[in-house]
């Protein structure tokens, strides 16, 4: 299915020969910024709905991604998560998705010439094919539309087009993979999100949902689904990630599974030794928020300095890791149901190789090099999650 032909082969021979480290050669460059790169979970939109915003036009001195960045790496089309912690006051919500989906907004209105919001698959196609990058709106668990389907209305009307069902949290509508099972899957509320968000062609987000809401939600919906940022619990077995019994409900409704950036789903060990120090930075959080007088913000920059430099001193896997979970999906539903979930801004350690959106390219080069034919990279670049929304958002 997916081995290459000889023009494909004098590629790979080429594309990192000299390790993860080296930067891809011109050729498999240019192949890179030929396909349509779009990635399917970024957490930028937290960083535009701040105070004091960031402005993506400018090259940032941290984070993952801003709009120079992604022009180096090739990104064409991205879908900027609204994440709300689920820790701040439910009253909070709503206010706190408003202004992230205001940041992307106002990003789009102050450089019209890089970068546009797109609305439908087809708009994706258009911006893209303009030169620009085409912003898709998510959110980033469903406890955002505070129980009440008339907000995810007003969502979309707002331009919202995706939703992940679920955060970390188990919310009163659909149980989540990390924390307690209340409805064994969707309750009646969950299934009528699912109904209104296949009326409305919202993308329904599987990325952190349970098991048995994953399955609830493949009997329910007409339209394929996302699982946006989310690796192969073959490889590294956490709840987080997706079984291949999943994987195979998947390609049977047409939907796509984007790998995660993050270590911790890549690699098993990483992950408990990461989550050790997550677990200490949260309890201490939590004390230092109640002594700023609920100022969850100032807490974590408080905190985050010490904990990033332990979590640096953690041993990471490689860029042939992130593409070990690729080939582990392609070869158990085949090369049109994979793409790229990147988590950037989200997570706080990517794969040895890739430091930001630049890096994208590497993967590329790993993909050739494992022998991919050209087309097959192309949609696990984008071409699939390129598919997926053309076929649901119209």
């Amino acid at each position: 299915m997916r081995r290459a032909m000889t023009a494909v082969i004098a590629l790979a021979a080429v594309a990192t020969a000299a390790g993860a480290d080296a930067r891809p050669r011109e050729d498999v460059m240019d192949m890179h910024r030929a396909a349509v790169v779009f990635d399917g979970h970024c957490d930028t939109a937290g960083r535009l709905g701040r105070r004091e915003p960031v402005d993506l036009g400018e090259r940032l001195e941290d984070g993952h991604m801003d709009l120079p960045r992604m022009a180096e790496g090739g990104l064409d089309a991205q879908i900027f998560a609204c994440w709300i912690n689920p820790d701040y006051p439910e009253g909070e919500y709503i206010q706190r998705t408003l202004r992230m989906i205001d940041g992307i907004h106002e990003t789009a209105r102050a450089h019209p010439d890089r970068i546009e919001v797109a609305l439908t698959g087809a708009d994706v196609g258009r911006i893209v094919g303009s030169g620009r990058v085409a912003a898709v709106i998510g959110i980033e668990g469903g406890h955002a539309i505070v129980d009440d389907i008339r907000v995810l209305r007003q969502y979309h009307r707002l331009g919202v087009r995706c939703m992940t069902l679920t955060w970390n949290n188990t919310n009163n509508w659909a149980d989540s993979a990390n924390d307690t099972t209340r409805w064994n899957g969707l309750n009646d509320l969950g299934l009528a999100v699912v109904d209104e968000m296949d009326r409305l062609g919202m993308v329904i987000d599987l990325s952190h949902v349970s098991d048995s809401t994953f399955f609830d939600v493949l009997e329910r919906t007409a339209h394929p689904v996302l699982v946006s940022h989310s690796c192969m619990r073959a490889l590294c077995d956490i709840p987080r990630n997706i079984s291949d019994d999943m994987l195979r409900t998947l390609a049977g409704n047409g939907g796509v599974v984007c790998v995660n950036f993050f270590a911790g789903f890549l690699d098993k060990d990483y992950f408990e030794r990461v989550s050790t120090l997550w677990d200490e930075m949260r309890a201490r959080r939590k004390k230092l928020t109640a002594l700023y007088g609920g100022d969850m913000e100032k807490a974590w920059e408080t905190l985050w300095p010490e904990y990033r430099e332990r979590i640096d001193g953690i041993p990471l896997p490689d860029v042939a890791r992130l593409v070990d979970h690729i080939d582990h999906a392609v070869g158990i539903v085949g090369v049109d149901h994979v793409g790229l979930g990147s988590d950037f801004d989200g997570i706080s350690a990517t794969p040895a190789g890739i430091d930001d959106v630049s890096d994208l390219p590497v993967i590329t080069a790993e993909l050739l090099r494992r022998g991919y034919a050209e087309d097959d990279v192309r949609k696990i670049l984008g071409g699939n999650l390129l598919r997926l929304f053309g076929e649901v958002c119209r």
